[in-house]
């Protein structure tokens, strides 16, 4: 399976518990054109097939600060990581940016397009 949580750089230091990390979520197929973005990502070490799903607009990169108090444990970051990352995937499932996209009148009439 491809990655989907990729913890980038830890941030604020000493001070707090702080993280930069990349969600990567799948677009539904309908909806890909709406994200293609060419094919870059916060995370270098993306490989080839990750950038290029990224480019095609399959996934979109969404990268995040994360706080944690001071002293939370490694099992404990993950699970909220993760409970984060399955708000951002069931709110790029149900927004639709495209719906009406390309949705055109010419002075006369209406055409209706744009994507499910």
């Amino acid at each position: 399976m491809a990655r989907q949580i990729i913890i980038l750089e830890r941030v604020d230091e000493p001070s707090d518990n702080s993280f930069n990390v990349a969600f990567w979520l799948t677009v539904p197929a309908t909806r890909v054109s709406a994200y293609a973005n060419g094919g870059t990502s916060r995370f270098k070490q993306a490989t080839a097939p990750e950038l290029a799903a990224i480019a095609a607009g399959q996934v979109v990169e969404i990268v995040e600060k994360m706080t944690f108090i001071a002293g939370t444990g490694v099992a404990a970051i993950q699970a909220a990581l993760i409970a984060h990352f399955n708000i951002l995937q069931a709110r790029i499932t149900a927004n639709n940016p495209t719906i009406h996209y390309g949705t055109s009148w010419d002075g006369a009439t209406w055409t209706l397009v744009g994507t499910a």
